[in-house]
C-alpha cells in the first residue's frame, strides 16, 4: 500500500549573517518543514525567503498546503502538480512556490533517507564533482573590503566570481570593477550581478563601458519581470545576460528562453518550488539550448548540479552557506575544496537545521498538528 502524508509540521529559524548582505540585512529566514508519511518514516525540507514574507511562507504551509496535503500520497512528483493548481488562485509564483518548496523538499528527502541515497544519486548521478565560482553579496563593500575579498577568492582557487554592480555612480562601479579585474588578472572569469537595479537605458550604458572588463555575463540587469525590456537589451549588448533567482515558474522561464532575452538561467530551487520543478526547468534549459547555473544555497545547488548532464556552475557566497553560518545540526551535505564541489554521502538532503536557531519571535506562532 502507498504511503501517505500523515503529518506536516513547521519551524520557523531565524539565521545571523556572518556579513551582512546590506545596512538592514544581517539574518536570513527559513521555515523548517516536517513530513511524516502514513509508515512513520520522516523528511525534513525548508523554505527560504530569505528576509520578506518568512511569517506569510508558513501561514501557506500550516493552512492551503497542510488541509491539501494530508492524506496524499507522499511522493514528490506526485503531489507538485495538483498542489500547484490548488494554490494556483492566490498566485503562481512567489509566496505559493516558495512555500510548496518546503513540502517539496521534505518530500525528496523522506524519499532519500528511506533508501539511504543522497539527493544527488536519488535523481541520477552524472558527476562526482561540480565546479563553484566565488560570490559576495558586496555592493555596500568599501572598494578596500571589495579588493581584499577578490584576493582571498584567489587564494581560495576560484576560477570565476561573481561581483554585484548598480551604484548610483556608474563612476563607482567601473572603478571597482577595474580593481577586481587587476586582481583576478586576465584568465579568471567575472561575472557582475545588478540585482534588477537599472533601467534599459542606464543598463545599455553601464554594460557597454563595463563590457571592458570581459565580463562573463551580467545578472539580473533589469527588473525581473519586465520580458520586453530584456528582448530590447539582450539585442543591444555583446555581454550574455543571466537571470531566473526571481522567475518562479517554469512557464516565466520558457518565455524567457523562447523570447531570445537570456543566455543562462538561474532557477533558484526553493522560489521554484522544490527540486519537482527545478529538475522540470533544467530540462527545459537543454532542450532549448541554453545554459544553466543554479541560484544561491550551495548544499542543495550543488546536490543537482552533479545530478544533470553536462557540467554548471554552482554558487559560493563568501560566508553564507548553511554550514558556514554554524546553521546546520549535521555535517554538510556539500564541501567544496578550492573550487570544486562534492557530495559528503548524506542521506536525503542532508540538510538539517540546529534546534538553536528556532525563532521564538516569529510573527506566526507554532501551530499544532491536526
Amino acid at each position: 500500500m502507498t504511503a501517505t502524508i500523515a503529518r506536516i509540521a513547521t519551524r520557523p529559524i531565524r539565521i545571523p549573517l556572518r556579513r551582512p548582505w546590506g545596512p538592514d540585512v544581517r539574518d536570513l529566514s527559513v521555515i523548517e518543514v516536517e513530513v511524516e508519511d502514513s509508515d512513520g518514516a520522516v523528511g525534513w525540507g525548508f523554505s527560504w525567503t530569505p528576509t520578506i514574507g518568512a511569517a506569510a511562507v508558513r501561514a501557506h504551509l500550516d493552512h492551503d498546503i497542510r488541509d491539501f496535503a494530508i492524506g496524499r500520497e507522499a511522493e514528490a512528483s506526485a503531489l507538485w502538480d495538483p498542489l500547484w493548481a490548488h494554490l494556483h488562485e492566490a498566485g503562481g509564483g512567489g509566496i505559493t512556490t516558495i512555500a510548496m518548496a518546503g513540502l517539496d523538499l521534505a518530500l525528496w528527502d523522506l524519499a532519500g533517507r528511506r533508501s539511504g541515497l543522497t539527493l544527488t544519486d536519488l535523481v541520477g548521478r552524472q558527476h562526482e564533482t561540480a565546479t563553484a565560482y566565488g560570490s559576495g553579496v558586496n555592493l555596500h563593500y568599501s572598494l578596500g573590503e571589495l579588493v581584499a575579498q577578490a584576493e582571498r577568492w584567489v587564494q581560495e582557487g576560484y576560477d570565476a566570481v561573481k561581483v554585484k554592480v548598480g551604484s548610483p555612480d556608474l563612476a563607482r562601479d567601473l572603478e571597482r570593477i577595474a580593481a577586481v579585474r587587476d586582481v583576478l588578472g586576465p584568465d579568471r572569469g567575472l561575472m557582475i550581478d545588478a540585482n534588477q537595479r537599472w533601467s534599459l537605458q542606464q543598463a545599455e550604458r553601464a554594460i557597454g563601458e563595463l563590457a571592458a572588463f570581459d565580463l562573463a555575463w551580467i545578472e539580473e540587469p533589469l527588473r525581473a519581470d519586465d520580458l520586453a525590456a530584456h528582448v530590447e537589451l539582450r539585442r543591444r549588448i555583446e555581454v550574455p545576460v543571466a537571470l531566473g533567482e526571481n522567475v518562479h515558474t517554469r512557464y516565466r522561464f520558457a518565455e524567457f528562453i523562447d523570447a531570445g532575452a537570456v543566455d543562462l538561467v538561474q532557477p533558484n530551487a526553493v522560489r521554484v518550488g522544490g527540486v519537482t520543478p527545478f529538475l522540470r526547468i533544467a530540462d527545459l534549459a537543454a532542450d532549448r539550448g541554453v545554459e544553466l547555473a543554479p541560484h544561491l544555497l550551495l548544499e542543495l545547488s550543488a546536490q543537482l548540479a552533479l545530478a544533470l548532464p553536462g557540467r554548471h556552475l554552482v554558487e559560493s557566497v563568501e560566508d553564507a552557506s548553511f554550514e558556514a553560518l554554524g546553521a546546520l545540526a549535521a555535517p554538510s551535505p556539500v564541501t567544496v575544496v578550492g573550487a570544486t564541489a562534492s557530495t559528503t554521502g548524506q542521506p536525503g538532503l542532508g540538510v538539517r537545521f540546529s534546534d538553536e536557531l528556532t525563532d521564538a519571535a516569529a510573527s506566526v506562532p507554532p501551530t499544532e498538528d491536526r
